[in-house]
């Protein structure tokens, strides 16, 4: 689908039926909508976390908040190394996922290293549903800290479903899946209404 305008409602109806918006990279004033199949998600009784990341994690290396700045979040991903003007990130997204964010659906989870912003990854929550957008990191393994501590999160907050959109290798190797449009738009049914609210990511997480 192409056109549309990326309003709060525009949005919300969009995630609610698996559909995400990803600018046509040659012109990004030409909204395009997707919903592929197959559809990539992290189940979340499977994301695979190495002895060395479980180390990281534990070693007090770097702070974790959430929903702190998500408008540098958003920035860092649409940024970092060779992303500049080289990604589906353009102004336009930028803003209105900022504007999603102050709407109560976008949020953030930050890694912090001596006060500086080192990784992070952002997102749209509506119920049951966590749909993560992009992740980024400056010092090695920030992302995957974040997506530990997110992914430790939405399982105590009673999130069901964690899309991630399309697979890539390095989600692959952190426990992603491919699954079929139709066993996707299923999952995505029953997690969208459910009472669930994001709430706050703690500093810290048993990683025994």
């Amino acid at each position: 689908m192409i056109g549309g305008h990326l309003s709060v409602d525009w949005l919300t109806d969009a995630y609610r039926h698996g559909i995400f918006p990803w600018p046509v990279f040659e012109d990004e004033n030409l909204l395009a909508w997707w919903s592929p199949d197959p559809r990539a998600i992290i189940p979340l009784d499977g994301l695979h976390v190495s002895r060395r990341l479980r180390r990281v994690v534990r070693s007090g290396k770097f702070q974790v908040t959430s929903n702190r700045d998500f408008a540098a979040v958003v920035e860092a991903c649409a940024t970092v190394d060779d992303r500049r003007d080289n990604t589906w990130i353009t102004r336009a997204m930028k803003d209105a996922f900022c504007e999603y964010y102050r709407a109560g659906f976008g949020h953030s989870v930050e890694v912090w290293c001596d006060g500086q912003l080192a990784g992070g990854v952002y997102g749209v929550a509506i119920g049951g549903l966590f749909a993560g957008e992009s992740m980024f990191h400056y010092e090695t393994d920030a992302s995957k800290v974040a997506l530990v501590h997110l992914v430790a999160h939405l399982n105590r907050r009673g999130y069901r479903l964690f899309d991630i959109q399309q697979l890539t290798a390095h989600s692959a190797r952190m426990g992603a899946i491919e699954i079929p449009r139709t066993r996707y738009l299923q999952q995505l049914s029953e997690a969208v209404d459910l009472p669930v609210s994001f709430g706050e990511v703690p500093g810290t997480i048993d990683m025994r």
